[in-house]
């Protein structure tokens, strides 16, 4: 009797341990085409496990990345829109913007009317804003503003959309580390005081309305002293009578400003340089009227007409 037997099969004999390896093992020396069949060679064989566990691993990866995002979106679908908004609201405040809006998103989609569905548009502008996409969260305003125009925190809307504007184009130092704000480019400053100056016409009571007003003087200081950078750069190209014109810009639309001094300065010296004297003495009046002491009475003076 055989050590081992093989459960029979129709019209297949039972085979022993000797029989079996004589059959299932194949011989080195049979051949195939008249070649004989090679062994892989043990480096190639370990290159070929490497890659199929690979293959395998990548496979698995993306299967549950599929249900994980799946069973995120389930995880949504049966609530109500009251609770969509706070679990978003909940991310928001927690500084997880992505996916707060996420969650905003999928409110608006399954429930797009209503005060939930207002709220998280504001709400995802918000989130844009502190996820450095202003682009993104202008758009988000716009669309706000369009949608509700009579909602009850449209003053919100515009305040935010000044910030936004205002914060245009910084990089990483210019937020972090002391910079000259007036060396940059102007428009984005303008723009905010542009929605900051809607603010406060729009909505005189808001209670955003006092920070929108100090923001409004720091900009419109901002905006005149980048106009005295202009004047300074044209005037060492020797481009004098274009230095003279910013430099009356900034006496004329921003009064009480700290660079009006130097304006005032800067077209003194311009007009003396011109030979226009009667316009460099009317300068020069009203720079000693309004600044006796300021150094740049004694730079006019020692102006040199070439």
């Amino acid at each position: 009797m055989p050590d081992s037997v093989l459960a029979p099969s129709m019209g297949r004999p039972s085979v022993g341990p000797s029989m079996a390896l004589s059959v299932f093992t194949p011989c080195r020396s049979s051949r195939m085409g008249g070649l004989p069949l090679k062994t892989p060679h043990p480096l190639l064989r370990t290159i070929m496990r490497f890659i199929c566990l690979c293959v395998l691993c990548l496979g698995a990866g993306a299967g549950c990345s599929y249900f994980s995002d799946e069973n995120a979106e389930d995880e949504t679908r049966k609530w109500d829109a009251e609770r969509t908004y706070f679990a978003a609201k909940d991310r928001m405040d927690s500084g997880y913007y992505k996916g707060a809006i996420e969650y905003y998103r999928a409110l608006r989609q399954r429930f797009p009317f209503g005060g939930f569905a207002q709220q998280a548009q504001l709400d995802i502008a918000y989130c844009y804003y502190k996820s450095d996409e202003p682009e993104a969260g202008m758009a988000a305003i716009d669309r706000f503003l369009k949608l509700y125009p009579t909602h009850p925190h449209t003053d919100y809307a515009y305040y935010l959309r000044g910030i936004i504007s205002f914060n245009i184009g910084k990089g990483l130092t210019q937020r972090y580390l002391p910079t000259d704000l007036s060396q940059r480019d102007p428009g984005p400053a303008l723009d905010a005081f542009n929605d900051f100056a809607e603010l406060v016409r729009r909505f005189p009571d808001s209670q955003y309305v006092p920070d929108a007003k100090q923001r409004m003087l720091y900009l419109r200081n901002l905006l005149a002293q980048h106009e005295v950078n202009v004047a300074n750069f044209y005037m060492r190209r020797e481009a004098y009578i274009a230095a003279a014109n910013r430099a009356r810009l900034v006496v004329e639309q921003y009064q009480q400003t700290p660079a009006v001094p130097e304006a005032l300065v800067l077209m003194a010296k311009c007009y003396r340089i011109l030979e226009m004297d009667a316009l460099a003495d009317d300068a020069l009046r009203v720079l000693r009227v309004n600044y006796p002491n300021h150094p740049g009475l004694r730079e006019v003076e020692r102006t040199i007409v070439k």
